[in-house]
């Protein structure tokens, strides 16, 4: 037996082959037992298959799991799945899955058979006055139809761009109290323009209404129901996708949501070049039948609100999801289909990172929900030559200049060429009319006014979402425009030779014509091209931009139009684009205040019988001594006969006598006069042919009278000698004798006519005229 010596010995020669041999067999059984546990183990929960009541015939071969409770009576429910069992994988858990939206339960109508009336209320909006005709024609038949319904009153007629849409669109109009209970149904018959018209503000407060955490998600669940219809043109756009009736859609899906989807009859949509008066016919005799029913008591029938279509509510339902995530723009879009993504957990985030650490590491922006790309806005032109808008204007008498701009000699250029007097402006301010050159570089409004003289034709907008075009191009086009108007003019019976010769050459320029010339963005630039030419500047803004009027470079005089003396009446008669529109004109008025020691500044009011002038003095005399502008010009409305400006509220009722507005002068300077602004006002001339007169600041009344016109080349000596100056420092000879308070204000020189152009006598002194009053 060998000692301890020999066993030392072999272990210190064999010993690194042995332990080798051991840990080789370890390893090797150790890796036999982990390969036959993998055979063996199972997972505790099976593979998931379709759940079905238990049977008789179910076979062996798969593995039952109660689900149900058979103890209390109900089928058995359980899961069998033929597959074979795994291993359940090791590793952090995934989630995956959709976002399932909740169903939104049914609406009642909520509309009483024996107590409640239906009320339909046909909104439109029309350029062109195919859309005004079929909704017109629409709203005869549909009360023809529902005469024998006592509980359905006649439908109205209601222009969007003639009413105020917080009072139908954030919540349906309320009953008087001494009626009967009235419920509403809108119908809404719209075009579809590629231009901007008042439809895009009308999209732009369902959405803003919509998206509103003030306002209820619903806000006009009250209604019984609503239905819409669009006009479009397959010439322009061939298919839906390409945006056939694509305001129509739009309006459409956001009234949907504010209804809690109470559509009482689908979407209509007719080609104006093909199919419109069939379509239309179809969809109004499917309304028909709605307003019936609902008067029957039957409400919209059963499924989804207004539709019966669970998908219809599915698809809405990830719209909202959608509208959520972002505040996109509303714009015509294809349905985006459901995508299912996988979301992994951050550890397996980290692993992918590891694994490729030799990249650069991706910036993840975690603010971004929607992965979609959108592609980029095209900016369009205001007023493209293919638009209707383009046509309307044009047939008015306008040239329109580039996109934007227009130009148009107005009828005292006309009548001062034929030496039949001139307006206002040459009685307040020494201006020939025939020198004067009317004009705007931009044509669209923040407002959409009831007296306005363009019949709602023109674009409209809060903020310049159009192409610019150059301020020199601009005024070549005007100016070029301008003289070609003139020059029509050559043959026209009665013009004098030598104020024709003297019409070819400009010497001021009325920013005026229409829209909001203070909103185009380059406007300092084209009033310094006026003045380089000694071309006096007349520029008049709407206050409603307040940022672009405290930026404005001095022009010759500023004015400010305040149609209203309280925010009531703005809203009603100046009908704002923006929410904010009450703070916009007082901050216009603060402006104007600053101003009035560098330029001349003028409010502008325009009198409309029945809106802004009974008990109102007192208020517009608060807006004067808080502005304290040079002069304010008080003019009675012009009604311009259309039935444009019937829809707004405006007739001939509305017109006031330019006895009217004499008194309303004199009240105004007495309640001046009570709140004592320093300096004074007085009233200083008058044009009683335009019903306008002219109050003016003290500060132009010298000894030897009132001095209102002014000095155009000190004016311009002043602008380009580079030193600060004054009004008064521009101030012209004292006021012709014949345009002071009293005395008319028609320059003797020129020939007075009627409107057959027949010869008139003396012109006599206008009732509640006077002479110079002055107030300290």
């Amino acid at each position: 037996m060998p000692d301890a010596a020999e066993l030392l010995f072999l272990w210190h020669t064999y010993r690194l082959p042995v332990l080798l041999a051991a840990v080789a067999a370890f390893a090797l059984v150790r890796s036999t037992l982990r390969a036959r546990g993998k055979r063996e183990k199972t997972s505790t929960t099976p593979l998931p298959g379709s759940p079905r009541p238990v049977s008789k015939d179910v076979k062996d071969d798969g593995w039952p799991v109660v689900l149900g409770d058979s103890s209390e009576g109900k089928g058995e429910v359980v899961s069998t799945s033929k597959q074979p069992p795994t291993r359940a994988k090791a590793g952090p858990k995934r989630v995956t899955g959709i976002i399932r939206t909740k169903a939104s339960p049914p609406r009642d109508a909520g509309f009483d058979l024996t107590r409640d009336e239906i009320q339909p209320l046909l909104f439109f909006s029309s350029l062109s006055g195919t859309t005004e005709k079929a909704a017109s024609k629409l709203v005869a038949d549909l009360q023809a139809s529902t005469e024998a319904a006592p509980n359905v009153l006649p439908p109205k007629l209601l222009d969007l761009s003639y009413i105020d849409y917080d009072n139908y669109f954030i919540s349906p109009p309320k009953t008087p109290s001494e009626k009967r209970p009235i419920k509403y149904f809108y119908l809404i018959a719209i075009p579809t323009y590629n231009i901007d018209t008042v439809l895009d503000n009308f999209l732009e407060h369902l959405r803003e209404t919509h998206h509103d955490f003030r306002i209820d998600t619903a806000p006009l669940s009250g209604l019984l129901g609503y239905s819409v219809f669009g006009f479009g043109d397959k010439e322009g756009w061939p298919t839906e996708e390409k945006g056939f009736c694509s305001q129509a859609k739009e309006v459409d899906k956001w009234m949907a949501k504010l209804t809690g989807r109470k559509r009482a009859f689908p979407l209509g949509m007719g080609d104006v070049n093909g199919d419109a008066a069939e379509r239309f016919d179809e969809w109004r005799v499917g309304v028909e039948d709605v307003v019936r029913e609902i008067s029957a008591g039957k409400g919209l029938g059963e499924g989804v609100p207004g539709s019966g279509d669970a998908v219809e509510s599915d698809e809405e339902d990830v719209e909202d999801a959608q509208d959520s995530e972002g505040d996109a723009p509303a714009q015509p879009t294809l349905q985006r289909p459901k995508k299912r993504v996988d979301l992994g957990d951050l550890e397996d985030l980290g692993r992918s990172v590891q694994r490729d650490s030799s990249s650069v590491p991706i910036a993840v922006d975690f603010t971004t929900y929607n992965s979609s790309k959108k592609p980029k806005p095209v900016v369009k032109e205001m007023v493209p030559k293919s638009s209707p808008t383009y046509t309307a204007l044009t047939k008015q008498g306008y040239t329109i200049v580039g996109s934007h701009s227009g130009v148009k000699i107005c009828r005292w250029t006309k009548s001062a060429l034929r030496g039949r007097g001139s307006c206002y402006k040459y009685s307040f301010y020494g201006i020939k009319s025939h020198l004067c050159m009317e004009t705007t570089p931009s044509l669209s409004c923040s407002n959409k006014c009831v007296f306005c003289w363009r019949h709602g034709t023109n674009p409209v907008g809060t903020t310049w979402r159009w192409q610019v075009d150059p301020p020199e191009a601009i005024y070549a086009g005007v100016t070029a425009g301008h003289y070609r108007k003139i020059k029509m003019m050559k043959g026209v019976p009665g013009v004098r030779a030598e104020r024709f010769a003297e019409a070819m050459r400009i010497r001021h320029c009325a920013l005026s014509l229409v829209g909001e010339p203070i909103f185009y963005p380059h406007i300092n630039d084209f009033t310094a091209l006026l003045h380089a030419d000694r071309i006096s500047s007349f520029l008049v803004c709407n206050a409603q931009h307040p940022d672009q009027l405290a930026a404005l470079k001095p022009v010759t005089q500023l004015y400010v139009s305040i149609d209203a003396s309280n925010k009531d009446s703005l809203r009603k008669i100046d009908r704002p684009l923006h929410r904010d529109f009450w703070e916009r004109f007082t901050r216009c008025l603060d402006i104007l205040r600053a101003k009035r020691l560098t330029q001349r500044t003028v409010f502008r009011l325009t009198l409309v019988k029945g809106f802004n002038i009974d008990d109102e003095a007192e208020g517009y005399a608060d807006l004067v001594a808080r502005g304290l502008p040079c002069f304010v010009e008080v003019k009675g409305v012009t009604y311009c006969g259309t039935s444009t400006s019937a829809a707004a509220g405006l007739t001939m009722q509305n017109v006031p006598f330019y006895a009217e507005v004499c008194a309303f002068v004199e009240a105004l300077v007495a309640a001046l006069a009570r709140r004592n602004p320093d300096p004074g006002y007085g009233v200083a001339a008058e044009h009683a042919h335009s019903c306008c007169v002219l109050i003016a600041s003290t500060r132009f009344l010298k000894q030897d009278g009132w001095h209102t016109t002014i000095d155009y080349d000190r004016f311009f000596d002043c602008l380009h000698g580079g030193k600060d100056f004054a009004p008064e420092d521009y101030m012209g000879p004292p006021t012709a004798e014949w345009a002071l308070w009293g005395n008319g204000g028609f320059d003797p020189r020129d020939e007075r006519v009627d409107r057959k152009g027949r010869p008139k006598g003396p012109q006599s002194v206008a009732a509640g005229g006077g002479r110079v009053s002055e107030v300290a």
